[in-house]
Parts: C-alpha cells; sequence; structure tokens
C-alpha cells in the first residue's frame, strides 16, 4: 500500500472499520491513512508547537522517513483491533439475545405444554367419573 502510493499508483489511501463505542453500538468509519495529515489540534496549541524549536538527531527528514511507516502501520494495527472489539460485541449481544428468545420460548412451551397436560387429565378423570356413574346408575 505504501509502495503503491509512492510509487504514484493511488493517489489515496482510506481504511474502513467498526469504531467501537459501547458494547451495543459501534459506528463505521472510513478514514483516510495517506497522505497523512496532521492531527486537528486547538489554534492556541499549535501555535505553541511551532514556535518550539527541536534538536532532531538524526536529521528530521530521517526521522520522518521512519516514524512515517510505523505511524502508518499502528493506524491500521488500531483499525483491526477496534473491528475485532466491534466483532467480539456484536457477537456477544447477539448470543445475550438469543439466549433470552430461547428462555421465552421455553417458558411459553412449558406453559402450553402444562396446559394440555392439565386438559387431559380433567378429560381421562371425567371419562372415569362418568363410567363410575353409569355402572351405578
Amino acid at each position: 500500500m505504501i509502495d503503491d502510493y509512492l510509487a504514484g499508483k493511488v493517489d489515496q489511501v482510506f481504511i474502513s472499520y467498526a469504531r467501537f463505542v459501547s458494547t451495543v453500538n459501534q459506528t463505521p468509519v472510513v478514514r483516510q491513512i495517506l497522505p497523512v495529515t496532521p492531527p486537528e489540534e486547538d489554534e492556541q496549541v499549535e501555535a505553541e508547537t511551532v514556535r518550539q524549536d527541536y534538536i532532531f538527531e538524526p536529521s528530521p527528514a530521517v526521522v520522518f522517513e521512519r516514524l512515517l511507516p510505523r505511524y502508518i502501520e499502528m493506524q491500521i494495527f488500531a483499525a483491526i483491533l477496534e473491528s475485532s472489539a466491534s466483532e467480539q460485541s456484536a457477537r456477544m449481544v447477539a448470543m445475550k439475545n438469543a439466549t433470552d428468545n430461547a428462555s421465552d420460548m421455553e417458558k411459553d412451551l412449558t406453559l402450553t405444554y402444562n396446559k394440555v397436560r392439565q386438559e387431559r387429565i380433567t378429560s381421562e378423570l371425567l371419562d372415569i367419573i362418568g363410567g363410575a356413574a353409569a355402572v351405578e346408575g
């Protein structure tokens, strides 16, 4: 991906993933990876940062050249972790909902079974009482 960008085969590189917000909430995100844009900062903080002089060893260009690929790799790795957390969370919520639905279904079926069983017992008792009354009468 980086090689294709540097060779000019692509102008921009984007990554899309599910950002983990909470256990029940994940949001889709499309984010530009290349070209790298500086993060949004408060203008005052940015102005103070620009005024500071730093001494780089080796040169700033070499530091930037070495850090940029790692930065891009970490952005991709973070997106993979966010997607994985979102997937696991969605699975957990789905399994909880399935378990709750199965429990509700079990309760409904048990109630229906007990009603049918009670009707059958009542019917058999009525047959026995009717037969006993016919023998006596």
